[in-house]
């Protein structure tokens, strides 16, 4: 199954659904558009009973996505006309809502935007050929899609210092090396390997893995104690539902 979009190409299939940037000539750059398509698919993922896991991807041979599309800057009103659309349409906190897995399949350049999208999904798989990094520095910005927020979360506070304060790119192998990604494979066996770990997650309950997914993430921002707390009130939530089913 597949739906009509200018930048996005949004696939159906055996309960997974592909969320491919679909831009390869401007090497997957987020645009305007690209950012409201993917406002609009999100919530179908999340509302949609037939989709499990999400994987997303980038079209053509050279990006996941080499950041925010740097042709529209300054063809906003004001800066602060730019902020309120951001805030109106928080795509990166669309990304966070969604309470099924979503899978990262990164070949290419993952720049600004780009790997800042990554870093919203749950696992993240990279090909050899990956190439990681927050540019934002070397543009006189700082990373305005969480970026400085969401690496920490993955990796030790010196690397995410480095990678920002450079601007320098890193490579699949150091990547893998710092935790930012799960996984390295060759290209070719880069989506395999997604489609792969998505059906060994629709494997399990998938009421289970909701109630986990929000254990993690929800636990993030506690303290350890409140966290626990958390955790003991989703399992007997998750515990009283599955009762229910079987009487």
């Amino acid at each position: 199954m597949t739906n009509g979009f200018e930048t996005i190409i949004y696939e159906k299939r055996d309960g997974i659904a592909y969320i491919t940037l679909n831009r390869p000539k401007a090497l997957n750059a987020v645009c305007i558009k690209m950012r409201d398509e993917l406002y609009e698919i999100l919530p179908a993922v999340k509302d949609d009973p037939d989709v499990l896991v999400a994987i997303v991807k980038g079209a053509g041979d050279r990006a996941f996505s080499a950041g925010a599309d740097i042709t529209e800057f300054g063809t906003t009103p004001s800066q602060a006309v730019a902020r309120s659309v951001r805030w109106e349409r928080d795509l990166w906190g669309m990304f966070l809502s969604v309470r099924k897995p979503m899978i990262a399949a990164i070949h290419g350049f993952a720049l600004g935007a780009g790997i800042e999208m990554a870093m919203c999904c749950d696992i993240r798989i990279a090909s050899e050929d990956a190439q990681f990094g927050l540019p934002e520095a070397n543009l006189g910005m700082i990373p305005t899609a969480g970026g400085s927020q969401t690496m920490p979360r993955l990796v030790r506070l010196g690397w995410v210092s480095e990678i920002v304060l450079t601007a320098d790119r890193i490579t699949a192998a150091e990547a893998l090396r710092i935790g930012l990604v799960n996984q390295v494979v060759p290209r070719p066996q880069l989506l395999p390997t997604a489609e792969a770990t998505a059906r060994r997650i629709m494997a399990n309950d998938q009421r289970a893995i909701r109630y986990a997914k929000e254990a993690i993430t929800r636990g993030l921002d506690m303290p350890l104690g409140a966290a626990l707390e958390m955790e003991q009130r989703l399992a007997h939530s998750l515990a009283v539902q599955r009762r229910r089913k079987d009487e």
